[in-house]
């Protein structure tokens, strides 16, 4: 992880993770501001703090640009092999889970219902280009490794994963915060074992197009 100078980005890194919380709580519980519908309102939300993340972290092209340049085939594979097996895990959830939680069935169908009046090809556009990638540009690539890098490793991997899954929490779907929590973790766990976020981005922008284009579960 990169260490921080203490003090002024520290308190940085923590107010651009503060703010990230605000503006992903006031998506998921209210959905849509206007004629701006969740989606819409998603992307604008992860351009804004992939921005900010870009202006604080000086080095953040840098370490990118390398990424790019180093073992990318090995990285692109095991990003489409990881999404697949998360895919599995979830595909094996949507059966086991109406078992287990008599919320199950309706949780699903609530985070279904968000794409209501919005074309396929617009959430496809929208996750491929800007919310795949930006989510792990921004809560892996940024939050995660800096917030690692003011303290260790791991509690970088938990801070982060304990922000991804709590925001969640203000859709008053517990279904999606299960499912937030273990995305959290899974690429949580795959960007501590490789640090790489173009391996990230592979991963969890062909799940995306999986659960919510393709292969809806």
């Amino acid at each position: 992880m990169t260490p921080l100078r203490p003090g002024r980005d520290v308190r940085l890194v923590g107010g651009i993770g503060a703010l990230a919380a605000v503006l992903f709580i006031a998506l998921f519980r209210f959905r849509r501001i206007g004629p701006i519908d969740f989606w819409t309102w998603l992307a604008a939300n992860i351009v804004i703090v992939t921005a900010l993340a870009f202006l604080a972290d000086k080095g953040y092209r840098a370490r990118l640009r390398e990424d790019l340049r180093s073992g990318l085939l090995m990285k692109v594979t095991i990003g489409l092999a990881s999404a697949g097996a998360l895919y599995a895990v979830f595909a094996v959830g949507r059966t086991v889970a109406p078992l287990v939680f008599p919320f199950a069935a309706s949780g699903i169908r609530r985070v279904y219902a968000l794409k209501a009046g919005a074309s396929a090809l617009r959430i496809a556009l929208l996750l491929g280009l800007v919310i795949g990638p930006g989510e792990e540009l921004f809560w892996r690539g940024f939050f995660q490794e800096k917030a690692g890098g003011t303290t260790r490793p791991g509690i970088g991997f938990v801070l982060a994963v304990m922000l991804y899954a709590a925001v969640h929490l203000a859709s008053g779907n517990m279904m999606l915060v299960i499912a937030a929590a273990v995305c959290a973790v899974f690429w949580g766990w795959l960007y501590f074992a490789f640090r790489s976020p173009v391996l990230n981005i592979v991963s969890h922008t062909l799940w995306d197009l999986l659960a919510f284009v393709f292969l809806p579960f």
